[in-house]
């Protein structure tokens, strides 16, 4: 089984990459966070989910360990397939993700095609206790990035552009309307 790949970025495609591994191209499925980080750098590395079908074998990738194990914990609900999983993890981060988990708030989830208020409420259900209890500080950060991605997004931003952003602000400023001011200040450097 393939767990992590680090090799040159050689090819993007709608939703995936290619992976050149000493001569070796793989196809390797990702986020759209991690394929716009890979697009600024001439080698990568992934953290690597190998999903086996009876009439396929591929490969999903990640940027953290963290993002891996969300991600395994997601499919292991019945009917959250590795594509609703990953479309997950495009539209919030790991930490707004299991905020919602542990805030029992299903509509950050019921945002993704395929996912329907009775899905995320059985995600919620049976990953309550599977996902790790984190800082209040870590949620409440969770939550603010979250507002202000979507905040971003609305104005035509891309998400990836808006995680980015969010990112770029510092966790002591708590107000939401001053993290997007701050947000939208670094997109424009």
């Amino acid at each position: 089984m393939i767990g992590k790949l680090k090799g040159a970025v050689d090819y993007f495609g709608v939703g995936y990459l290619i992976l050149d591994v000493n001569g070796v191209g793989y196809k390797v499925s990702c986020n759209e966070l991690t394929l716009a980080k890979a697009s600024s750098q001439e080698t990568f590395e992934l953290f690597i989910y190998t999903h086996v079908k009876e009439d396929q074998l591929s490969l999903i990738g990640f940027e953290t360990q963290d993002e891996l194990e969300l991600f395994e914990l997601l499919i292991s609900v019945s009917g959250v397939g590795p594509k609703a999983a990953l479309n997950i993890l495009n539209i919030a981060s790991p930490d707004v993700v299991k905020t919602a988990i542990v805030n029992q708030d299903p509509s950050i989830l019921t945002q993704v095609s395929g996912i329907g208020k009775k899905t995320a409420e059985r995600l919620i259900l049976e990953l309550q206790n599977k996902v790790k209890n984190f800082s209040s500080v870590v949620q409440q950060t969770a939550q603010g990035d979250q507002d202000v991605i979507e905040a971003l997004v609305s104005m035509g931003y891309n998400i990836s552009e808006a995680r980015e952003a969010a990112k770029s602000v510092s966790v002591e400023v708590k107000d939401v309307s001053e993290r997007i001011k701050l947000a939208l200040k670094s997109m424009r450097q």
